[in-house]
């Protein structure tokens, strides 16, 4: 017979619990660079989280545009509040992504989630795209307003032409100059309300990851351009399908390049 010693301190059996943070992986540190294949896998499962909750999808991007519709009907402010608050839409919209991921479910209110999640630092970057867009904008109209200036001074056809490729040139300077802005706001919404970066921080960590993925990004802009003409055969309805692959796909490969999964 077994003595029982009244001494020893009581047990129970404890069953191994994952970490929380388990599903998360390991972040990488400036992202990974991913084969061009990517780029078509971004969409193609930007697609599959749509169809797992098609109708909050496309009640969620019908609220973002109404709003973004009624507040840029601010003559002026209204475009800088629009620049200054997307940012915190898509941290919202971010982590209702997130949410779905892991077994949750996406809700409306999801749009206004990154209004109680880090709001102040998703402002910040969008007031720091403001300011980006204006330095992009300077020289652009500097070049336009130049160019039809002497036009009219000279006030002759070949005058006229020269304005034409002048404008050309303006709108190709733009667009090199947009595409960093781009790089640095793709991810910095999802880093802000996902990992709780520092704004410049997750600006400078989305520049990298996009630079070192040129070519599944511009696999991946190539094919959401031609759905995006596509959609707006429909009257446009199509767009209620491309709004919310867009916003999704920005979340799949945020975990593609940042974790691998």
């Amino acid at each position: 017979m077994s003595e029982v010693n009244p001494y020893k301190p009581p047990s129970s059996h404890v069953a191994d619990v994952a970490p929380a943070a388990a599903d998360e992986g390991s972040f990488i540190e400036g992202g990974r660079a991913v084969g061009a294949g990517r780029g078509w896998a971004w969409i193609a499962e930007a697609f599959q989280m749509f169809r797992s909750s098609p109708g909050t999808w496309i009640v969620i991007i019908i609220v973002l545009a109404v709003i973004l519709i009624v507040v840029g009907l601010v003559p002026l402010l209204g475009s800088l509040a629009n620049i200054a608050l997307l940012p915190v839409f898509t941290g919202g919209i971010m982590i209702g992504c997130h949410g779905l991921r892991q077994g949750g479910t996406l809700e409306i209110g999801h749009v206004f989630a990154g209004f109680r999640e880090h709001a102040g630092k998703l402002v910040i970057i969008g007031l720091l795209s403001i300011a980006a867009w204006i330095v992009v904008a300077i020289p652009t109209i500097a070049m336009i307003g130049g160019g039809t200036f002497f036009a009219l001074l000279r006030g002759d056809p070949a005058s006229a032409e020269l304005m034409g490729r002048g404008v050309a040139l303006a709108l190709l300077v733009m667009l090199a100059l947009s595409i960093p802005v781009y790089m640095a706001l793709w991810f910095a919404p999802a880093l802000v309300t996902l990992r709780n970066l520092a704004p410049t921080d997750a600006l400078k960590q989305s520049f990298r990851a996009c630079l070192k993925n040129i070519i599944p990004f511009l696999l991946y802009g190539v094919v959401m351009l031609v759905l995006s003409m596509i959609a707006v055969i429909p009257l446009g309805l199509g767009l209620l399908v491309v709004g919310p692959m867009l916003m999704a796909s920005v979340y799949v490969a945020y975990r593609d390049i940042f974790f691998g999964n």
